[in-house]
């Protein structure tokens, strides 16, 4: 092998300018950018620097081979030709990441069984000793992406993602990743400043991420010297004398760092519940004595009396928050600027937002904007100086001044209405605005007949839904056969979904009566054209239901029960919230106090948010799909719960099988077909009904409660279980006047130990 290697950097998107800048200063050579990564040459020394020292990269990884494949046995043949035995031992352990598609290979699990396949036969000895796949801690990690009918295969230096230093177990709801906030830290000139003796402030900083990684880049500590286990460690081509050199000498840097006078840096955090996860994580991460985090509200917000002092105030608003309506955040963001006014003159500051709009909302300008991801999540960084002459300060404001401060304040509330809360701290709810004018269009003769019948539904639900407090309905099921289609209102959105027509309909006046419907909604519901979402539901199998139709990622907070849900009316065909369980929410709701609450199958959680909000002991859910988690993760974080809510991605079956804890209080509401590639063979609800509710009854507690239900229309209830279990069906009590027209939407009921 050459002393040269090829070196890929991969890291979140938006950070490829940055990291490219740092891996240079670390004597990468030759660098270039791609998409979410940079590339260069470098030796043996320069990649481990580069594990040890990035505060940017997720991962490290040292190519091996590049070769052209047109095909599966190209790919096999290629990865075959490499001297495997150079890189591990017979009996060793490896895992095998494939990324990109084409060649004949679109499925990137058969891509990496394939690379599995060739490196094990090389391998194979006489005795039948072979490396065996391990995917949490593998001797040896390889990558293979794919790129234009060229294999790149990589042996991944770092292990785990270089983002996860180590000091961070316990975090917030929606935590920056530590690679993330090293960026913005970096955007924002805090090395500069830190050079400087500057301080540093973050008046939201949940668990203290900005803090710990702007205190490791003061103190010229490498984020990564505590790390124990690398991708090298047990790869034959590791070199531990030069290691040892690299990370003594990174060992005397900090120790130095940490010897230098510390740095101001505090932390303020208004939810008492993450002061200790975040002093928690300060001490793991060695720095006490620099970091110090109080809980304080944003509208306290003071960094130092002494104003003398400088440096930079840095923060980012709660993720959760983010994804509802910006408006909600309009008084947070009124705070912060007023609070930089008057307590941060002459500091810098740094606010990276997923809402850049409500940046205006400050009342001082920003002099640099910079784009960054968030996960999946556009967001700005907006940079500030703190400087007098960018707005009238204190007593100099005269009459008139303060005059066109509140008439400005007063034309922001117009725009976006602020929360206002009474004295128990509840939100008042505001009053309705005025209904918007909808331009009227001439209705055909069918388009009128149903913007009547429309307008009869809304004005009986609407009343109903008031009186209740119910901001999600369904408006309209089919109630008309030749109007086929099922008409939901979230606040003031319409989600409409059309049912596929009977082969015995003819398309053009399927079409043209679809096309009535449409011009009838806006008019007989009062809302704008822009606010109509329609989707087209078929005869649905397997999880076909949840497949993304578009990735728009917009995603609408609605309130039901005392709680906040995100629901994005765009993406998949369901909204992330089906409104005929709300019974079964409430109920849940209702009887969690006190009580461990399971939630099999639960989709995007939020019976399980229902059941934090009723006091529940603790939740755990269960789901295969880690998009319905994280949105679960987010509907958690939006309603402030974090700490006592597991999610757990996996298959519900298997999962039962392996769990031992018990439960007070089950909800289980399976799809109608299940057959993910995650999965062991095809769920049936039907068919497995029994399997299913005998492992959910075995982990019940004492005197505890099932509640089962689903929406096949089919469903019969398998008479073992009936000998077995004590069952009351409960789907009547389960059915809201909304869901009356359609009483097979779905069956419920309660199941207890005999």
């Amino acid at each position: 092998m050459s002393d040269r290697y090829e070196i890929f950097l991969t890291c979140p998107k938006g950070l490829e300018g940055l990291l490219i800048e740092e891996a240079v200063g670390l004597g990468l050579e030759q660098a270039r950018e791609h998409t979410s990564a940079v590339r260069g040459m470098a030796d043996m020394e320069t990649a481990y620097r580069l594990c040890l020292w990035s505060r940017l990269a997720n991962r490290v990884l040292l190519v091996l081979k590049r070769f052209p494949m047109k095909d599966a046995e190209d790919l096999y043949h290629g990865v075959l030709d490499v001297d495997w035995q150079d890189h591990m031992l017979a009996d060793g352990t490896l895992a095998v990441e494939f990324s990109g598609h084409g060649s004949g290979i679109d499925n990137t699990h058969f891509g990496a069984l394939k690379v599995k396949d060739a490196i094990v036969d090389k391998l194979r000895t006489p005795t039948g000793e072979r490396p065996s796949v391990d995917k949490l801690n593998p001797d040896l990690r390889i990558h293979l992406r794919l790129d234009r009918g060229e294999a790149i295969l990589s042996l991944d230096l770092s292990g785990h993602s270089l983002h996860q230093r180590g000091y961070r177990l316990q975090q917030g709801a929606a935590p920056l990743k530590e690679n993330l906030a090293a960026a913005i830290l970096i955007r924002s000139g805090w090395p500069r400043i830190a050079a400087e003796g500057g301080a540093l402030a973050d008046p939201m900083c949940g668990v203290g991420t900005f803090l710990v990684e702007a205190a490791m880049i003061a103190a010229d500590i490498a984020p990564n010297l505590k790390r124990e286990q690398w991708g090298f460690t047990a790869w034959l081509g590791h070199v531990p004398a030069l290691w040892r050199k690299l990370h003594d000498e990174a060992l005397a840097r900090a120790q130095a760092g940490l010897a230098k006078p510390p740095l101001w840096i505090r932390g303020y955090e208004a939810d008492p519940r993450l002061i200790q996860p975040g002093r928690n994580n300060v001490e793991r991460a060695g720095l006490s004595e620099w970091i110090k985090i109080y809980q304080g509200e944003v509208g306290t917000f003071e960094p130092r009396p002494d104003q003398n002092q400088k440096g930079l105030v840095i923060c980012n608003p709660p993720y959760g928050e983010r994804l509802g309506d910006e408006a909600s955040l309009l008084y947070l963001y009124q705070n912060l600027g007023e609070r930089l006014r008057q307590a941060c003159l002459n500091w810098e500051a740094a606010v990276f937002t997923g809402a850049p709009d409500l940046g205006k909302r400050m009342g001082i300008r920003s002099h640099k904007q910079y784009s960054f991801w968030n996960g999946a999540l556009p967001c700005k960084l907006l940079l500030i100086k703190v400087l007098p002459d960018q707005f009238v300060t204190g007593e100099r404001r005269t009459a008139e001044q303060r005059q066109v401060e509140r008439e400005q304040a007063q034309a922001a509330a117009d725009e976006a209405p602020v929360r206002q809360y009474n004295k128990n701290g509840n939100p008042i709810k505001p009053a309705p605005a005025p209904a918007p004018v909808v331009e009227q269009a001439r209705l055909s003769e069918g388009g009128q007949m149903f913007a009547n019948r429309l307008q009869k539904n809304l004005k009986q639900l609407g009343k109903w839904a008031k009186r209740e407090g119910i901001e999600c309905y369904r408006v309209y099921d089919a109630d008309m056969p030749e109007y086929s289609l099922a008409i939901d209102l979230y606040q003031d959105w319409v989600h409409v979904q059309e049912y596929a027509a009977p082969k015995s309909v003819d398309p053009e006046k399927a079409q043209a009566r679809l096309f009535d419907a449409l011009a009838a909604i806006p008019q007989a519901l009062n809302v704008d054209k822009s606010r109509v979402v329609i989707k087209r539901r078929e005869r649905q199998s397997g999880t076909k239901q949840y497949e993304r139709q578009s990735a728009q990622g917009q995603f609408t907070e609605v309130r039901e029960g005392g709680i906040k849900l995100l629901v994005n009316l765009t993406d998949y065909l369901d909204t992330g919230l089906f409104l005929d369980h709300r019974p079964m929410r409430m109920r849940i709701q209702q009887e969690a106090a006190g009580k461990r609450f399971l939630n099999l199958f639960c989709y995007t959680a939020t019976a399980s948010v229902h059941a934090a909000k009723g006091g529940a002991r603790s939740t755990t859910s269960v789901d295969l799909s880690k998009t319905y988690l994280d949105w679960a993760r987010r509907n958690f974080s939006l309603n402030g719960f974090s700490d006592k809510n597991r999610l757990e991605q996996g298959d519900v079956m298997a999962w039962l099988d392996s769990c031992r804890d018990e439960f007070d209080l089950i909800f289980i509401d399976p799809p109608t077909f299940s057959n993910s590639k995650r999965m062991e063979g095809v769920f049936d609800v039907q068919r497995d009904q029994v399997q299913l509710l005998d492992l959910a009854m075995a982990r019940l507690a004492p005197g505890g409660v099932l509640y089962f239900s689903n929406n096949f229309r089919k469903f019969q209830l398998d008479e073992n279980l009936v000998e077995r279990y004590q069952i009351e069906e409960i789907t009547a009590k389960t059915i809201d006047p909304d869901f009356a027209r359609n009483g097979k939407i779905h069956r419920a009921w309660k199941v207890t130990a005999r």
